[in-house]
C-alpha cells in the first residue's frame, strides 16, 4: 500500500486510536489517580531526603576541614611567634612584634 516507506495507517484509524486512548484515560478511577499521585509524591519525597542527606554530609565535611584549617593556622602562628622569640633571645636584639 505505501511503497515509499510511509505509514499505512489511515487518518480514520489514527483518530479511532486517539479516541480509544482518551476513553481509556477517562475510565481511570479516582482511586487509581490517587495511587499514581501518591507514588509520585513518595518518589519526590525520597529524592528530596536523599539530596538533603548529601548536602548535610558535605556541610559536615566542610565544617571539619574548616576547623582543621583554623587549628593549623593557630599552630603556625604559635610556631612563628616561638621562632621569633628564640631568634631575639639568641641575638639579644629586640624586633617589633606583631600586634
Amino acid at each position: 500500500m505505501a511503497a515509499n516507506g510511509a505509514s499505512s495507517t489511515s487518518p480514520v484509524e489514527k483518530t479511532n486510536r486517539l479516541s480509544t486512548q482518551s476513553t481509556t484515560t477517562e475510565a481511570s478511577t479516582p482511586a487509581e489517580l490517587s495511587d499514581v499521585i501518591d507514588e509520585l509524591l513518595n518518589g519526590l519525597s525520597n529524592k528530596f531526603a536523599g539530596v538533603s542527606s548529601e548536602i548535610f554530609a558535605k556541610m559536615e565535611i566542610w565544617l571539619t576541614v574548616g576547623g582543621l584549617v583554623d587549628e593549623m593556622s593557630r599552630r603556625l602562628d604559635n610556631l612563628e611567634q616561638n621562632l621569633q622569640t628564640n631568634a631575639e633571645e639568641r641575638d639579644g636584639t629586640s624586633s617589633p612584634t606583631k600586634p
